[in-house]
């Protein structure tokens, strides 16, 4: 064989780079895999069981590192490829009804333990796993076109629905990476590590993220029970049992801000009931603690109409009923509000506010608890 002259020596390293570095471009484009710089999904066309040449591409979630690349195929039939970091978890696509997670229906992917990629439908049906429901929901897949491929440290589904028009209104999620991916035979969906909504144009692949679905009208619901029955109920009870000495003022101080709670209590009683009707989830036990909360209200205000007088031998058993219906009240309110605050989802911050009033409403009410008791001695 003929020896290399210099010159060819170095127009064969050359094109040795030249390979080495388009392979190096072609790599770090899959594993960013972001829109910017092109809607081509490279080698994995040939994985994919349909035709992509023309879908429009969009980052979803820039943070997470979504991508979504979506376009109609037909008079009722969408392609669709959403790619995300392999987490070791799921990736999860919702198309919701209302912006909200509950009630959509949803494709989610994984790699198992053993390399095999699996893709699944689900329901969201509420907020606990056994809520989620596999195999359920309304999305029709068309058959033999859908595929989960796993490279490059990134996780591809691909899948074709059957609509005429997929819902705009997407929730995206992704699993925690301390969590096992789903196995059989449930299949059972456990808690994500981060979710969004976005509404995504699909002409021209824009996306913006969006608020849940009535969010204020949440933050009000919440808002008036934590302050109503969470708050000022147990302020005017600590005032009638501890500042009886000071009269008439304990009187009026209890009777106003007992009324008062009532009133903001049932306006956040009446917030709830209008939000259940209009997003449509389950809270039944929510829903009955705090239909307990405000009979009870209720009974406590009838008591006060039909008060004995002080000299009636019925008076005692009255101050029995009274201080105990009260004390049940605000126990069952202080549970619903941070039962309210763990459906909502609305994070640590609420708990820690709401914990920190009530830690102060404690803290006093047991040093003059304390106090009455000594000067009782």
């Amino acid at each position: 064989m003929k020896e290399k002259t210099p010159i060819m020596k170095i127009l064969s390293n050359l094109h040795i780079w030249l390979v080495l570095g388009s392979f190096h471009v072609i790599h770090s484009q899959i594993i960013q895999d972001s829109c910017t710089s092109s809607n081509d999904l490279g080698i994995l066309n040939s994985q994919i069981l349909f035709d992509t040449t023309s879908l429009i591409c969009s980052n979803v979630w820039s943070s997470e590192g979504f991508t979504l690349r979506a376009s109609q195929a037909g008079p009722n039939l969408w392609s669709f490829v959403l790619s995300a970091p392999n987490s070791n978890s799921y990736v999860a696509i919702g198309f919701s009804p209302n912006g909200g997670m509950v009630g959509s229906s949803a494709i989610v992917g994984w790699v198992a333990s053993d390399g095999s990629a699996t893709m699944k439908r689900y329901f969201l049906g509420g907020k606990t796993p056994s809520q989620v429901l596999v195999d359920q929901g309304n999305l029709q897949v068309l058959q033999n076109t859908s595929s989960t491929i796993s490279f490059s440290s990134r996780l591809y589904l691909a899948f074709q629905l059957i609509t005429y028009q997929p819902s705009q209104q997407l929730v995206l999620a992704v699993g925690s990476g301390n969590n096992q991916p789903p196995t059989p035979p449930s299949f059972r969906l456990m808690a994500h590590r981060n979710q969004i909504t976005v509404f995504i144009n699909y002409a021209s692949g824009q996306g913006d993220e969006m608020s849940s679905p009535y969010s204020d009208l949440k933050r009000t619901h919440g808002i008036l029970n934590a302050v109503g029955w969470g708050v000022l109920i147990p302020i005017g009870a600590i005032i009638a049992r501890y500042f009886k000495h000071v009269k008439p003022f304990w009187f009026y101080a209890h009777s106003s801000i007992q009324l008062s709670g009532f009133i903001i209590g049932l306006s956040g009683i009446i917030s709830g009931l209008i939000l259940e009707n209009r997003i449509e989830v389950n809270v039944a036990k929510h829903k009955a603690l705090g239909l307990i909360v405000i009979t009870l209200g209720c009974l406590q205000i009838i008591a006060v109409l039909l008060r004995p007088s002080k000299d009636s031998k019925k008076r005692k058993y009255w101050n029995w009923y009274h201080h105990n219906v009260g004390r049940l009240l605000i126990v069952l309110a202080a549970f619903n509000v941070f039962y309210g605050i763990y459906l909502g989802g609305v994070g640590s911050e609420w708990n820690v506010t709401y914990g920190v009033f009530l830690g102060i409403i404690v803290t006093i009410a047991l040093s003059l608890e304390l106090r009455l008791l000594t000067r009782e001695d």
